[in-house]
């Protein structure tokens, strides 16, 4: 059985139905997994949904800020979403998809502009829950599961992820500091970068552009924010991954590219 498995950050659900009908009709995922619906789940435009083939589906969003949801072809069992920081927050969906796989769709918050817990409680908020799920998973390390970690995790790790690594050294989303808690998040549950597992390291990769070039393009000043993580027992079944670069192109885009992974189960 071969799985496609696609993460999006939409910014924005309900402006987005020409980017969601391309995504359905290009990329064809059967799971597609969204960030920044920003849309209270009585108002996801579910119709929508449910005509390009996601019968099943789980919502977890808020109004205007945040939000998560799982769109689906296949059944999805155990849905919930799981809060962090003691936060009324959606950022993070839990469920279960045929063959016993565990899906953890994540939006890690931005952290706002300045990279110093002390003095930004956004930047904090970010490092905080980072750290929750790293005791979390480091907890189940070694119960062999298969497990898929993605979604918009905020942080440009390696050093080919972003446009200029000395540029950005203090810029959040790539401070040390941040690195460091990602990889310490990686390793808790020993989690494989399944998109660098197909696409070597050495080579520039970028999921976000900012809104604010004004030819994203041309000056390709881009950063890898968003991930999919796949679990030992899990990543043998990895056969291929892409980012859908030119979605940043097309008609009134999210900031994000959609970034997606095969599986043969």
């Amino acid at each position: 059985m071969r799985l496609r498995i696609t993460t999006w950050n939409a910014n924005s659900i309900r402006i987005r139905e020409a980017a969601l009908r391309r995504i359905a009709g290009e990329i064809r995922p059967d799971v597609l997994c969204l960030q920044e619906t920003k849309v209270p789940d009585d108002r996801f435009p579910r119709s929508l949904a449910e005509e390009l083939g996601y019968r099943h589906m789980f919502l977890h969003g808020q109004k205007a800020y945040n939000g998560v949801a799982v769109l689906s072809r296949l059944p999805l069992a155990d849905c919930e979403g799981i809060h962090w920081c003691g936060l009324d927050q959606c950022r993070h969906i839990r469920c279960l998809l045929p063959g016993g796989i565990e899906l953890h769709n994540l939006y890690i918050p931005a952290g706002g502009d300045i990279p110093d817990p002390e003095v930004n409680p956004k930047f904090r908020h970010k490092l905080e829950m980072l750290e929750e799920l790293t005791g979390w998973f480091a907890s189940r390390r070694g119960d062999g599961a298969r497990l898929v970690l993605l979604g918009d995790l905020n942080i440009a790790p390696l050093e080919t992820d972003v446009w200029n690594h000395r540029a950005l050294l203090k810029v959040v989303s790539h401070t040390p500091v941040e690195v460091e808690t990602l990889e310490r998040l990686q390793r808790a549950y020993a989690f494989v970068d399944a998109v660098r597992r197909i696409i070597p390291p050495e080579r520039k990769l970028f999921t976000w552009w900012s809104y604010r070039a004004r030819d994203w393009s041309k000056s390709d000043r881009g950063r890898r924010l968003d991930h999919i993580w796949l679990s030992p027992g899990l990543a043998p079944a990895l056969v291929d991954a892409h980012v859908r670069r030119d979605a940043r192109g097309w008609e009134a885009p999210s900031d994000h590219v959609p970034v997606t992974v095969d599986l043969e189960l």
